[in-house]
């Protein structure tokens, strides 16, 4: 079983989460403009958050471990900005799902871009994976936008997938495989 418990680009630290960080995460699920294409929903209570927490520390002490959860900050400051994650999937097909969500005073600084691309490395390179999937609603321009400048490939639309805020919304779908990382 592999165990990472943190990872570091040129501007973040990667620190697995843990329930220390629960007033952080709560902050950022609690943030309407964070929660825009979010499917969870704004907490109701902190108590809330923190089954959202227990789930994840389930999936990262499971054996094998089923799910990467990390919180992001700045290396320079320790400040907390975000999360970013990593769900296995089937192990025979060697494929996982990513997700991101990053504090809004952080946007628009490549901070998720670097994340992104740090954590697709982190599963191709450490866990040998062949495949990392992403998601995003069609109109989360932001993380398409993202998604696409670390190479991944839209591959499909589902529509009206996502419950977000009592409304169906459509999905588009991303992948990149092991052979297109290592082609960039």
């Amino acid at each position: 079983m592999l165990t990472i418990m943190t990872l570091q680009t040129e501007r973040l630290l990667f620190k697995k989460v843990s329930i220390e960080d629960l007033n952080d995460i709560h902050e950022l699920h609690s943030l309407p403009e964070v929660d825009r294409f979010n499917t969870l929903g704004i907490p109701e209570t902190i108590h809330s958050t923190e089954k959202i927490i227990t789930e994840w520390l389930t999936g990262q002490s499971s054996n094998p471990q089923i799910s990467y959860t990390f919180c992001l900050s700045l290396l320079n400051t320790k400040h907390f900005i975000g999360l970013i994650g990593l769900k296995i999937g089937k192990q025979n097909y060697k494929t996982a799902e990513i997700w991101y969500k990053i504090h809004l005073n952080y946007w628009n600084k490549g901070y998720a871009t670097e994340a992104l691309t740090k954590l697709i490395d982190f599963a191709f390179n450490d866990l040998h994976l062949h495949r990392i999937e992403a998601g995003c609603a069609v109109e989360n321009f932001a993380s398409i936008k993202v998604l696409e400048k670390v190479g991944m490939t839209k591959e499909g639309m589902k529509r009206k997938i996502l419950p977000i805020r009592g409304e169906w919304k459509d999905n588009y779908f991303y992948a990149i495989l092991e052979e297109d990382f290592y082609n960039l």
